[in-house]
């Protein structure tokens, strides 16, 4: 576990592609329990170490997770939200050329019993995603994207790529039919915020 930001209120690691941040019925060992046992080692604190979970990324993708390490900070992050989160970066490979060197992809988000998010223009049936996009290189049948979002929607980067045309590369799930990386193509790359606490922009 890479840590790339820590003080006394929040912490910010490099989560790998496969690690679930909370625990599931597979049993395996959650990002969050791995960061409790880093902060109870450094700090040679006993008893439980508080860290509250303001956000997700899906197992499959990588990149940075911010924790807060007390409740103060979790509050604040959980109630102002949209407000605090500035800015959020995604890169993906996706599947193909992509045409369009930059532009937007707007749908409402729903899902199935089987727990698979499906797009769809009907407003009474989902919640609006907003995607945006920029192509950053291309070659060999695949395409480099920088991805933020106006809206954070579970798989919503996944399904709004498929929209496009263009499935992220390791997404069978969402139509993809290589996997030249072994994983999921989509690392969160970039988190702009203003501070929890000190209202700091970041």
């Amino acid at each position: 576990m890479k840590v790339v930001y820590e003080d006394n209120h929040i912490i910010i690691v490099n989560k790998c592609s496969g690690e679930i941040v909370q625990g599931d019925k597979t049993g395996d060992k959650p990002l969050c329990d791995i960061v409790k046992e880093y902060i109870k080692e450094k700090y040679n604190k006993p008893g439980n170490v508080f860290l509250g979970v303001v956000h997700r990324l899906d197992r499959d993708t990588s990149g940075l997770m911010m924790f807060a390490k007390n409740v103060e900070a979790k509050e604040a992050m959980q109630h102002n939200w949209n407000n605090m989160v500035l800015g959020r970066r995604y890169v993906a490979v996706v599947e193909g050329k992509v045409e369009q060197e930059e532009g937007v992809v707007k749908s409402y988000l729903a899902e199935t019993s089987q727990f698979e998010v499906y797009s769809t223009q009907n407003p009474d049936e989902g919640q609006l995603a907003i995607t945006r996009f920029k192509r950053l290189q291309c070659n060999n049948g695949y395409s480099l994207m920088e991805l933020s979002l106006d809206t954070g929607r579970k798989n919503q980067i996944r399904v709004h790529m498929k929209d496009l045309g263009h499935p992220i590369v390791g997404d069978r799930k969402y139509g993809a039919k290589a996997s030249p990386i072994h994983r999921l193509g989509l690392h969160a790359r970039t988190l702009h915020f203003a501070h929890p606490v000190t209202k700091k922009e970041m």
